[in-house]
């Protein structure tokens, strides 16, 4: 169920974003798809928790190659695609490290992994996917606008995501303490 999870957030987070025009909160510009991106890293601790970090990147790449067939075939220029493959797998490959390496609760782990990923994903895609270094969609001046809505974005998804596991932890641990 948990792949299931992680992959749907992925194919749905194109689809929202081919869909919907992005979000514009003052000088900050979110693409719709970007709430389901930050839920794409918490599903993907959820899944390594479960399969172990080898396993993790066979489903990364799985994950990988149906992101970039859907956004295709949503539209998305070569450009665009290959962009978001490469924040992508950069995202996901430093989330899968750092959750991995960290020796804190998993919520803690979700959490700060999934701002690193957060973090990386919002500038590489922004940078190479819609700046005039790439695909020309945004000028120089709204690039950092981007790159700031889609981080603040990614970290309250992560914060909303890392909150709601600690308190199905501590049920959880208090269930086991009352059994």
């Amino acid at each position: 169920m948990r792949i299931l999870f992680y992959l749907l957030s992925i194919v749905a987070a194109n689809v929202v974003t081919a869909a919907f025009a992005p979000l514009q909160f003052g000088v900050f510009i979110v693409p719709m798809g970007t709430l389901l991106i930050g839920a794409t890293f918490i599903f993907r601790d959820l899944v390594q928790n479960k399969y172990g970090r080898a396993k993790t990147y066979g489903f990364i790449v799985t994950a990988l190659i149906l992101s970039a067939a859907v956004s295709f075939t949503l539209g998305d220029t070569l450009l665009i695609v290959a962009a978001s493959a490469l924040s992508f797998i950069v995202a996901e490959s430093a989330d899968t490290e750092i959750y991995s390496r960290l020796k804190l609760p998993m919520s803690w782990r979700v959490f700060y992994s999934g701002i690193v990923g957060g973090f990386l994903d919002s500038v590489i895609f922004v940078v190479i996917g819609l700046s005039p270094f790439g695909a020309n969609i945004l000028p120089w001046e709204a690039v950092p606008a981007a790159i700031v809505g889609q981080i603040i974005v990614k970290t309250i998804v992560q914060m909303i995501g890392a909150f709601i596991l600690n308190q199905v932890h501590v049920r959880l641990e208090k269930k086991t303490v009352v059994s």
